[in-house]
């Protein structure tokens, strides 16, 4: 009997050594070998950057090109990660105002202190690359890829509508949007709009003290990818209507 009780006391206690063992190899591991975990470790915030996905394109019956899209940088504030910056500086880069910083950071902390907001729309491809070069300087801030409606003709404007920023009406009635996002607001552009719109995805950075991004958060494994919009073929031939428009150019009425 006693023989047996000693057996498993030492497989008892054999197992309590190995599994100790193993967990200070795995945290030597990761304090010492895996640079991961002291990456993970040295970032303390996590950034969730919107995918927008482009949207849909419209067509004619004859399969010409109307209604496509085009490139578009907005900046982003994200009110939680604001940290105090040297506003002349960062004034001096956009060309804005003190008073536009700070009335629409005003308004970025009335939408929501935790979600990200437009600070300031479309700027140019020069201030977008000067910026992101100083970009570790401004905490809470990022810039936004987005596309926006080129309209390749100046036809059919009553028929194909357009596209303008959503309101606290919009946001309100469809969890879908957010500030900053853009919606059919009349033609076939907001009859289609849930076609023509597609589906945001979402991306999770790993942020340092410094603003940079590190990495994605577990290699993307959180990630959700964009679906773009569906095209749309319209019933209206666009050479016919150039043609018509012209005609009636200068004159009330329309041509049926």
């Amino acid at each position: 009997m006693n023989n047996q009780f000693a057996n498993r006391y030492y497989i008892i206690s054999g197992i309590f050594v190995l599994v100790v063992f193993i967990y200070l190899v795995r945290l030597f591991y990761m304090q010492i070998i895996d640079n991961s975990y002291k990456f993970s470790a040295e970032n303390n915030s996590q950034r969730y950057v919107t995918l927008y996905p482009a949207r849909g394109l419209i067509y004619d019956r004859k399969g010409q090109l109307i209604v496509s899209n085009q490139a578009a940088y907005d900046l982003m504030v994200n009110p939680q990660e604001l940290r105090p910056f040297d506003t002349a500086t960062f004034c001096s880069i956009l060309g804005i105002t003190p008073e536009y910083v700070r009335q629409t950071i005003r308004k970025a902390r009335n939408y929501s202190r935790y979600k990200s907001s437009p600070f300031l729309y479309q700027i140019p491809d020069s201030v977008y690359a000067a910026f992101q070069e100083q970009l570790y300087r401004f905490p809470g801030f990022y810039v936004q890829p987005r596309t926006l409606r080129h309209y390749e003709r100046k036809i059919a404007a009553h028929f194909l509508g357009y596209v303008g920023e959503v309101d606290s009406s919009h946001i309100k009635n469809d969890p879908y949007y957010q500030m900053g996002d853009y919606i059919g607001m009349s033609g076939l552009e907001k009859a289609y709009e849930k076609e023509l719109r597609g589906v945001k995805g979402v991306k999770i950075y790993l942020v340092d003290v410094h603003n940079r991004i590190k990495g994605s958060l577990a290699n993307g494994r959180f990630d959700r990818p964009a679906v773009q919009g569906k095209n749309v073929t319209a019933t209206i031939d666009a050479d016919l209507q150039a043609y018509g428009e012209k005609l009636i150019k200068n004159f009330r009425g329309g041509i049926v």
